[in-house]
Parts: structure tokens; C-alpha cells; sequence
């Protein structure tokens, strides 16, 4: 991907694979529904398993009609088909009623697609709650990494989840400061078999403040 100002790559890494890590994260409270995620400038839209399908086999026009949206025309690489949406398609079929879970698209309103984010997978099935998030090239700089990061872990902190987890590898500076921005601090390293060492960071929901007297 093309450098830009804020970002080398305005990615985290988006699938846990084997790995090592001396942590393991809190009990999932599952959420009620799949819908978007809004923020001031995105909505963080479910990706949805056929549109998977479809973007796998290259069927892009399918693809399209389901989501009501144009795919850019960089996504899917073929490391996305072998990696991300493979994985990603994987953990649908076998929790499709946990997909709040899992991939989004990353919309910048009113419907351009500018990158995808969401969660590795349900965190009792991976082990805790860890958010991903890539911004394409042409729209890095503009701090919508940030953006859509902090959602994902206000989200997660609403449905019960008292940590958040994000990997990055250590060469990759500009999504270091992102997620250092949002708030998370580094607790530990971990072995990817394919990223290899990265950098693993979490942040803690903030202790709930009791009601003021009237």
C-alpha cells in the first residue's frame, strides 16, 4: 500500500494465526443484533458472507448488488482472498450468529467504501477482543483509522467486554500512533507464523462512575 502522511500501511494486523501471547482476555457479553457502527464520518457496515463469496470468486457485480455499494477497485488483493476474507468467511460459517463480531466495510458517508475494520472473531471463540482496520491508499491521512478504532472499542465496552486488543507490527510506526492515540498501551509481544513478531496493546473500559447525588 502507498505511504501516506498519517500511515505507511493504516493497518493492524486482521487475523490471529498461531501464535504466542501470556494474556487471555475477559467473557463475552454478546450483542442482540448486526448493525452498522456510526460515527461522525463513517458507518462500520457488516460485511456479509455472500459478499465474501462473491469478492472470493470474483464476482464483483454480485458482490455490489448485495452490499448496495461500488468495491474500489484495489480490494480484494490476492492476499486478502488467501488471508483476510478467507479467514474472515471461515469464523462466519461457524458462528453466523456472532457476525457483529467480525468484518466490516468501513463507509465514508454517504456510501464510499474507503477500507474495511472490525474484530478478528467472537471473543470466546478467539480468545479475547482484538480489533483490525485497514484504510485504503487513497484515503489514508485523514485520521479515519483512528476513527474507526475507537468505535470498534467503544462497542466492544458496550456489550460487556472489559478489554480491547490490537497487534501492529513494530516497523509499521504510523498505525503504532494510531492505536496509541485511541488509548491503548502495550502489554506484550506475540510470534505471528506470517507477520512474525508483533506488538500486542490493550485498553481498559473505564471504571463505571457511581451516580451523583441530586
Amino acid at each position: 500500500m502507498t505511504p501516506s502522511t498519517e500511515m505507511n500501511s493504516d493497518t493492524t494486523s486482521f487475523a490471529i494465526r498461531s501464535s504466542t501471547y501470556s494474556k487471555t482476555s475477559a467473557t463475552l457479553q454478546p450483542a442482540m443484533s448486526v448493525s452498522p457502527i456510526r460515527t461522525e464520518r463513517l458507518d462500520l457496515v457488516p460485511l456479509e458472507p455472500d459478499a465474501i463469496r462473491h469478492l472470493m470468486t470474483g464476482q464483483r457485480k454480485e458482490a455490489e448488488r448485495l452490499l448496495g455499494l461500488t468495491v474500489p477497485h484495489e480490494f480484494p488483493t490476492t492476499e486478502d482472498v488467501a488471508g483476510f476474507l478467507a479467514i474472515q468467511l471461515r469464523r462466519m460459517e461457524e458462528s453466523p450468529d456472532r457476525r457483529e463480531w467480525m468484518a466490516r466495510l468501513m463507509v465514508a458517508r454517504p456510501a464510499t467504501i474507503i477500507g474495511h475494520c472490525g474484530f478478528h472473531g467472537p471473543p470466546d471463540v478467539i480468545g479475547r477482543a482484538e480489533v483490525g482496520y485497514t484504510v485504503f491508499a487513497p484515503f489514508r491521512g485523514q485520521g479515519f483509522a483512528k476513527e474507526a478504532a475507537r468505535a470498534l472499542v467503544e462497542w466492544a465496552f458496550a456489550q460487556g467486554q472489559r478489554e480491547v486488543y490490537a497487534s501492529v507490527s513494530p516497523g509499521n510506526a504510523p498505525s503504532l500512533a494510531v492505536v496509541r492515540r485511541v488509548g491503548f498501551k502495550q502489554v506484550g509481544t506475540q510470534d505471528d507464523e506470517i507477520d512474525g513478531l508483533e506488538f500486542v496493546f490493550a485498553i481498559e473500559r473505564p471504571p463505571q462512575q457511581p451516580p451523583q447525588q441530586p
